[in-house]
């Protein structure tokens, strides 16, 4: 997409956050998170990639980044649906709950930049926040339609679309080719 660099780094947390902590299915199988908290501490440390002072987390932390996970699936369902205020809806009472307020920031050798978080609400603000205020700038402009489920059979993982022409429909090239050969071999088989 392209907002600000910050901008986009929340909405691909929030996309990595939803695809790696909620249930469901992934390229054809079912898929559940892990339930070791080591686990689920490695995986919610991989969304933010250092970026986040949090680093170690109690098992109350990981239910509280799994309801969040939970919430920011139902803003891409929402959009998939077309359902795009209830999407907006959504963000709302997140941007809401996690006091989610606009700082500037500058850590570790960056320039000034905006980070979206309440100082001092914990590690749903601490996540929800930006990744819900990242997700209402992409809901607040023309790039809305960006977001999305898979639409792999067997699949229903959700991604951020960055391709230029904006025609993206699978959340991995896995799920892409999955469906073009079960094509290919439909085909073949008429």
């Amino acid at each position: 997409m392209d907002f600000n660099s910050h901008s986009d780094r929340v909405v691909t947390a929030a996309v990595e956050l939803v695809n790696a902590l909620t249930p469901g299915e992934r390229r054809g199988r079912p898929y559940q998170p892990p339930s070791d908290p080591e686990e689920r501490a490695a995986l919610a440390r991989a969304v933010w990639d250092g970026e986040s002072d949090h680093t170690v987390f109690t098992d109350a932390e990981l239910d509280e980044l799994a309801d969040v996970a939970l919430r920011l699936r139902e803003v891409f369902e929402a959009v998939a649906r077309g359902d795009i205020d209830g999407a907006a809806e959504r963000v709302n009472r997140m941007l809401e709950d996690t006091a989610a307020r606009p700082r500037l920031a500058r850590h570790d050798g960056e320039p000034w930049h905006l980070h979206f978080h309440s100082a001092d609400g914990g590690v749903s603000a601490e996540w929800g926040g930006p990744c819900a205020t990242g997700l209402a700038v992409v809901l607040g402009g023309e790039l809305y339609d960006r977001l999305g489920v898979c639409t792999a059979p067997g699949c229903d993982r959700v991604y951020v679309d960055t391709s230029r022409n904006g025609t993206r429909r699978y959340c991995s090239t896995a799920c892409q080719n999955r469906v073009k050969t079960a094509a290919f071999r439909a085909r073949a088989h008429n």
